[in-house]
């Protein structure tokens, strides 16, 4: 009777795993486990390869003569020529680079500060037309740039902020705001209230609370967003090509770096000087590289610490 009773539990348990014994302790994955994790590696190689490939060629080519690229394009060079960067920057790379810069010094930080304290509002304090607010930002972030171009020139230009630095710094911080707002709001959310309501009880301000107590809580937010504002301002060629262009034969050049990588191959004509192209961009492209290798953990906690939460 116990021989029957056993074999009838362990068929029944063979029957209800599909005619498959299953592992208690969580044996050797199954089958399609196996095939998963085996297309998901294969496909991460390949776009590892999609991306490393171009970057590689693009900064060899800018140590080698066009002689040699024309020759081989993906063959190492024969002699490590600095000379390329060096004729990129006397090219005008350098002041374009400085220009970029500066615009970013400002529209940065007044990005992170002004979205995080309308995140902070919108997801900490409740109040008639909270959603309405939350929904127009998000709405911004759906709406096409290119849509914006004209009646954003003219604004612009009433302004009299054409092809200066505050115009773009203006631009720049209303642009990247739909996003850090949508952003923060879910990390702000996820952050403990009783951390909130012992700062009122002790009684702190609510300014006082933001900057001292929710804002250094919210700092892998703040980084991973941040660094998501880097380099979507750094890459920016619409907003620049239509905002800072000299409207007057006095008026200076102003150019960002992405501009000015247009403009050096506008020079060049019909000279072919691809390795000075090629040192440009990858001038341009370092500070964007060390920017993200250098904070990939902080990007990879802030972007899980609001889903794991």
């Amino acid at each position: 009777m116990t021989t029957v009773t056993k074999t009838a539990g362990t068929t029944g348990a063979e029957r209800s795993g599909g005619g498959r014994r299953v592992k208690k302790d969580g044996g050797s994955p199954t089958s399609e486990g196996v095939a998963l994790n085996v297309f998901s590696h294969g496909f991460l190689a390949v776009w590892a390869v999609l991306i490393v490939l171009p970057l590689g060629w693009l900064m060899l080519g800018s140590f080698k003569t066009d002689s040699q690229i024309g020759g081989s394009a993906l063959g190492w060079p024969s002699n490590w020529h600095l000379d390329a960067f060096s004729r990129a920057w006397d090219k005008g790379i350098g002041d374009y680079f400085a220009n970029t810069v500066i615009v970013m010094v400002f529209s940065v930080p007044l990005t992170m500060l002004l979205g995080s304290m309308a995140a902070y509002v919108l997801a900490r304090y409740p109040f008639r037309g909270n959603r309405i607010i939350y929904y127009f930002f998000v709405s911004g972030a759906m709406f096409p740039v290119f849509l914006a171009l004209v009646p954003l020139f003219f604004m612009v230009k009433r302004l009299d902020m054409l092809n200066t630095y505050q115009g773009l710094i203006m631009v720049y911080v209303a642009y990247s705001m739909p996003f850090t707002v949508f952003f923060m709001y879910s990390f702000f959310r996820t952050l403990p209230t009783a951390v909130h309501e012992a700062a009122v009880i002790d009684g702190a301000s609510d300014t006082r609370i933001f900057f001292q107590v929710m804002l250094p809580m919210a700092k892998p937010g703040l980084i991973s967003v941040g660094i998501f504002n880097v380099l979507g301002q750094w890459n920016q060629y619409i907003l620049p090509s239509v905002l800072m262009q000299p409207q007057s034969g006095s008026d200076p050049e102003r150019y960002m770096l992405t501009q000015g990588l247009i403009q050096l191959q506008y020079q060049m004509g019909y000279e072919t000087d691809l390795p000075v192209l090629f040192a440009g961009v990858t001038i341009a492209m370092i500070p964007m590289l060390v920017v993200y290798l250098s904070f990939q953990r902080q990007i990879q906690a802030g972007l899980t610490s609001a889903t794991l939460k």
